[in-house]
């Protein structure tokens, strides 16, 4: 288990450093969100049976929260990092909710990665082989993952989310936006803090 950040030296002092943490903390992201999926292929080829997969997931599910908790103090640490610790959050939330099944797309929204996720969406629409409720489900996800990262969604891509979006979206869309208001609040008074020094 990889519960605790590794921090590089004089974390926040330059750019070097500031990426090198970034990077650090995406390949953690990835690394959980790629644990949960291959357990969920493993469940579902018969790999492993259902009381083991409770299990790992349960455990997976604890390292991600763990991470999450973790990522405050970071945050707190390096400002220069808020907006990337804030979409590393939502894709953590995205993770741990029942409304995405698409580690690509989560991983993406760790990333911040809006356009990368548009292209998804372009190749997916271009995929007359895929059976067509699979797609409608990752259309959705990618759409409502590119929302969520600030990217531009057409009138009609907004009614096909809410026409086919699922209620478990409905829940992430709930629990992202509220997650949404904390960041700013803590943003807020992590700058008035700042301005009182």
């Amino acid at each position: 288990q990889q519960s605790a950040i590794k921090m590089p030296p004089n974390t926040g002092k330059g750019d070097v450093e500031t990426n090198r943490l970034k990077k650090n903390l995406e390949e953690q992201l990835d690394r959980l969100v790629n644990q949960l999926g291959d357990l969920d292929t493993s469940h579902d080829e018969g790999d492993i049976d259902d009381e083991e997969y409770e299990e790992m997931k349960e455990d997976t599910v604890e390292q991600l929260k763990e991470f999450q908790e973790s990522l405050k103090g970071v945050a707190a640490g390096n400002m220069s990092l808020v907006d990337s610790i804030g979409a590393m959050n939502l894709a953590i939330e995205a993770a741990l909710s029942k409304g995405f099944q698409n580690t690509e797309v989560i991983r993406a929204m760790g990333r911040r990665d809006p356009s990368q996720l548009r292209a998804r969406l372009g190749e997916l629409q271009r995929d007359s082989k895929m059976d067509p409720e699979s797609k409608r489900t990752q259309e959705v996800e990618l759409l409502t993952a590119i929302q969520k990262l600030g990217g531009k969604i057409t009138d009609e891509e907004v009614e096909y989310m809410k026409t086919h979006g699922s209620a478990a979206l409905e829940d992430f869309e709930r629990v992202s936006s509220s997650l949404a208001g904390v960041a700013a609040l803590n943003l807020a008074s992590s700058e008035v803090a700042a301005a009182k020094k």
